[in-house]
């Protein structure tokens, strides 16, 4: 399935139950053309914009620069919309997840991540994904459909809510950093995932720069060009196998766009340099992709891109079908790549108690029966096949 066809999933349609339009994930243009066919100035949309993104308000009786008429007017045929909270999980090490309900009814999760010099906010793109990526428990679900510009950034202003963030602290933010590598393939619900990272970058609103927004993709080749031309982000490529024979199983993607055209994609990724280098994911899985050959080769299929790569240590989930590597393996791995003179952190596993552990997302926390299990096999059989179509 091509990202065209990834474009065309059903997306929300940006009204309230009671007919009402959502404010949230509109452009300025977009806001100014809102506010003329509703009588009001195009200057309206430039007030607005400071409300909903700087101050981060809801409430039009509280944006008070708007005289109260303009208020009342549009209150009676727009809102300010946020996602229901269904659940709002905290883990030990500081790393809170939350589960976000949208209108229809559909689910998506969030994930804080706060250290010392920074907080992370890890967004969702879809509900559920089409990719299998066998060591992703998202990817055992069928997409259900992509999400919409609003809901998208409603993850990262309902966030600064729970943080109490808003306008931001001028002793530094909790909420700093974004990275699109929730549920879902970004790059496959491109348009919406780009005008929302346009609302969150600009400057007047939320404000998160550009060099603090990473986008992760698992290698949809033809939309990585676009993605570095017109949102100069950093890019990160799900990578977890240096053949292809190992990556079209583990992350059926591959059979679509092979490792060569993956890494010319790369290569030729705009803005890249020593200083903007890619990051490359590499999730450590015992036995599978964890060897001193599979270190060497890797070093060899990076030659001549700017990198960095990140392993990771599997995060298991119900019914997984592999095992993190020992700690002595990933040692020794990372001692290969990093004398190779390419940065190699192992990533410490953050909010595995919640399941909010990279892979994690929208996981169940039960064993699973006989009969779960044949029907995520489905699942994974119904995915593949489209892949390849």
């Amino acid at each position: 399935m091509s990202a065209s066809n990834h474009a065309s999933a059903f997306v929300l349609p940006a009204t309230a139950a009671d007919g009402r339009k959502n404010l949230v994930g509109l452009s300025r243009e977009e806001l100014e053309a809102e506010m003329l066919s509703i009588g009001l100035e195009k200057f309206r949309a430039r007030q607005l914009w400071h409300w909903i993104y700087h101050r981060g308000s809801t409430d039009f009786a509280e944006m008070t620069t708007l005289a109260k008429p303009v208020r009342e007017k549009l209150a009676e045929s727009h809102v300010v919309a946020r996602p229901t909270v269904v659940t709002d999980l905290k883990s030990a090490d500081g790393t809170r997840k939350w589960l976000l309900r949208m209108p229809d009814g559909q689910d998506v999760e969030s994930v804080h991540i706060p250290e010392e010099d920074r907080g992370t906010l890890c967004v969702s793109s879809q509900v559920g994904c089409t990719l299998t990526c066998r060591f992703c428990h998202t990817g055992t679900q069928l997409l259900v459909r992509n999400l919409s510009a609003a809901e998208i950034v409603a993850q990262v202003m309902l966030a600064r809510d729970m943080l109490g963030e808003w306008p931001a602290p001028p002793d530094g933010r909790m909420l700093s950093n974004v990275v699109m590598m929730g549920m879902g393939e970004p790059l496959f619900n491109y348009d919406n995932v780009a005008k929302a990272l346009k609302i969150v970058m600009d400057g007047d609103g939320i404000s998160i720069s550009k060099r603090r927004i990473t986008l992760s993709t698992s290698g949809v080749v033809p939309m990585m060009e676009r993605c570095g031309q017109e949102l100069n982000v950093n890019l990160a490529v799900s990578l977890h196998a240096v053949t292809d024979e190992l990556r079209n199983i583990i992350m059926p993607i591959n059979r679509k766009y092979p490792l060569r055209q993956l890494m010319d994609a790369c290569r030729n990724y705009p803005g890249l340099s020593n200083a903007r280098r890619i990051t490359f994911e590499y999730v450590m899985l015992k036995g599978v992709n964890d060897s001193p050959a599979d270190a060497r080769a890797l070093v060899k299929l990076l030659e001549g891109v700017p990198a960095k790569i990140n392993l990771i240590p599997f995060n298991e989930w119900p019914g997984a079908p592999y095992e993190r590597s020992t700690a002595r393996a990933i040692q020794v791995f990372g001692d290969i790549v990093n004398n190779a003179g390419y940065a190699s952190p192992v990533r410490t596993p953050r909010g595995e108690d919640i399941m909010a552990a990279c892979g994690q997302l929208k996981s169940a926390s039960l064993r699973m029966t006989a009969a779960e299990r044949a029907a995520i096999a489905a699942v994974i059989a119904e995915k593949d096949a489209a892949l390849v179509s």
